[in-house]
């Protein structure tokens, strides 16, 4: 199983994350804002960076996030600990650039990442720290309960489930509406 597929949308492009996407992830991540709500504050700093870079690396499963028009990197995300007996997969360490917050691009690699992994997992973990009230209330959106039939590996940290059989009606629901819109 590939949990570093390269998986496109309608303005994004999720590729694996190589060693060469340093500079660029890092000028991505050096905002502070960005981590103000995470429980790594300093993640913006160069040490600090090289160690959220060098555990995506060594997860096998990260995911650099691309503009899909001009290419340029607005971020990351990952899948962690597949769990193939219990049918489960955890997203995390996901961030984007100030500048794609609020839209429609933290929904969109969200989506692409969803539908990936349900082709072959029956749930989907995310984890969210206590503090981090902007990705709870985008969790929240996307369907995700906090629950606490997994332990978080961080303590602070919220879990949040989707299950397949959830996203699948939600995704069904979203697409009657679609259609009723359409002429």
């Amino acid at each position: 199983m590939n949990w570093q597929p390269t998986l496109t949308g309608s303005s994004l492009q999720l590729r694996p994350l190589v060693e060469e996407d340093f500079d660029a992830l890092y000028a991505a991540a050096s905002d502070p804002f960005i981590w103000e709500q995470h429980p790594d504050r300093e993640r913006y700093t160069l040490d600090r960076f090289r160690m959220y870079f060098r555990s995506g690396m060594d997860t096998k499963g990260a995911l650099v996030v691309c503009d899909g028009k001009t290419g340029q990197v607005i971020g990351s995300s990952r899948f962690t600990n597949h769990d193939s007996e219990k049918s489960y997969v955890l997203v995390g360490f996901t961030f984007l650039t100030r500048e794609n917050w609020g839209g429609e691009r933290n929904l969109e690699l969200k989506t692409l990442m969803l539908n990936y992994a349900f082709q072959f997992v029956e749930a989907v973990y995310f984890l969210v720290g206590k503090a981090n009230l902007r990705s709870q209330r985008a969790m929240a959106k996307i369907g995700g309960r906090i629950v606490t039939d997994l332990k978080p590996a961080v303590a602070g940290d919220l879990v949040f489930k989707i299950n397949k059989s959830d996203w699948d009606q939600r995704s069904a629901n979203s697409q009657v509406f679609m259609d009723r819109l359409s002429p």
